[in-house]
């Protein structure tokens, strides 16, 4: 069979045989396109506001006074805490925490403005629910930066109201004598767009790509007789392997594209790093998942096997990629599963040239390792491969007949 270009004439047959699947099996076009799609616009649509603002809470004002009512509206007034609703008791204020109608509820303690002008402390009280780390997080800092702004208002009126200085007053309230400036370098404003979105859309495409891959190529290598056909169809093994996976490669990548466009374009992402690396580390991240799908589906029978171990695999690979939880402190078995997650070190290349801004030779390693899990991964694919064809070549090979004499 002749080449044309480098490759068989039965690379563009079994290329557009791949294409012409996709409208015969709607389950193969939806999970490879149409439900990454899907859920990346359902998780842009919630994750679009960037920053969660006004969360309800409650109050139970015991007090009843001028500051009370001061701290309330000062609380009120903060961007992350909005006061939906005031409680009767404390039991009242935990069924509406537990039934997740409010985020917290504030206690303002009785006799609070008598034990403020008396030079007391009194307490001011916050309850939460520590579970829901975003939304408890967000409204104990509304809560504490109004409570702390309230306070120091009271202190400095109550200096100056004995006459001290109002420069000497605000002086006097400085917690520390050396004062501690704190800077937010990457994420300044907090944005969920730009750390907890853009994790998401790797680690959703990472488990629809390497389930998907592994659902493409089972098709065709679950039997014998159709691993044959693939072979006979592309001119050859390798020929008919590189059609099978490269239509899949472009539409992982203009799906990755579109995600990117809306992230950088429509949600305004800041890419301070260089395009062309975010580019290869796209590149090298689809084609090791899809390594890693051709790997379960040559080594894994049936194909609902390969599909299931790829998305066991891949389904929490979220949660060990260090962005709920930093991945220096989790556990030795959790770090061994993230390194062997390629979304990964895909997520690491992708912050440091979007949000951070690293320098090109800091950049190195995560796609260094990208590298190596699409030379590993297809190495044994091609090994597993080369297995195969050796098993249906001598299955294909005649038997010569056997005869047996008498010896006299």
């Amino acid at each position: 069979m002749t080449r044309r270009g480098g490759f068989t004439p039965g690379f563009p047959l079994v290329f557009g045989r791949e294409f012409a699947r996709l409208r015969r099996r709607p389950f193969l076009l939806a999970l490879t396109t149409l439900v990454p799609l899907a859920l990346m616009a359902l998780l842009t649509g919630i994750f679009s506001a960037g920053l969660a603002t006004r969360l309800p809470i409650g109050v139970l004002d015991l007090d009843g006074s001028d500051l009370s009512r001061t701290i309330v509206r000062m609380v009120d007034a903060t961007p992350d805490a909005a006061v939906s609703l005031r409680v009767g008791d404390l039991a009242e204020g935990r069924r509406l925490i537990l039934s997740g109608r409010i985020h917290g509820l504030l206690m303002l303690p009785r006799d609070l403005e008598r034990d403020v002008q008396a030079g007391r402390r009194p307490e001011v009280v916050f309850f939460y629910n520590a579970q829901t780390l975003t939304t408890g997080n967000l409204v104990l800092r509304g809560v504490a930066a109004a409570v702390q702004t309230a306070a120091a208002g009271i202190r400095l009126s109550l200096r100056t109201a004995r006459g001290q200085p109002m420069d000497d007053a605000q002086s006097s309230l400085a917690p520390v004598p050396v004062p501690v400036q704190t800077h937010a370098l990457f994420n300044p404003t907090l944005n969920y767009t730009h750390f907890l979105l853009a994790a998401l859309l790797p680690a959703l495409l990472q488990v629809t790509m390497m389930t998907g891959m592994a659902y493409a190529v089972g098709l065709d290598v679950e039997t014998t007789h159709r691993l044959r056909i693939l072979r006979r169809l592309g001119g050859g093994l390798w020929p008919a392997m590189a059609g099978k996976v490269l239509p899949y490669t472009l539409l992982f990548l203009l799906v990755l594209g579109l995600a990117d466009a809306v992230l950088f374009g429509l949600l305004g992402l800041p890419l301070r790093g260089m395009p062309w690396l975010l580019l290869l580390a796209d590149i090298l991240f689809i084609l090791a998942c899809q390594m890693a799908g051709l790997l379960l589906a040559l080594l894994l029978r049936p194909t609902a096997g390969a599909v299931s171990v790829a998305s066991l695999l891949t389904g929490p690979a979220f949660g060990f990629m260090g962005i709920g939880f930093p991945r220096l402190a989790m556990g030795g078995f959790a770090q061994f599963w993230g390194a062997l997650l390629p979304g990964t070190w895909f997520l690491m290349a992708r912050i440091d040239q979007t949000v951070r801004g690293t320098p090109p030779e800091l950049s190195w390693r995560p796609c260094l390792v990208l590298l190596g899990f699409v030379l590993a991964l297809g190495l044994l694919s091609a090994a597993r491969l080369e297995i195969m064809r050796r098993r249906t070549d001598a299955a294909r090979a005649p038997r010569l007949p056997v005869t047996a004499e008498a010896v006299p």
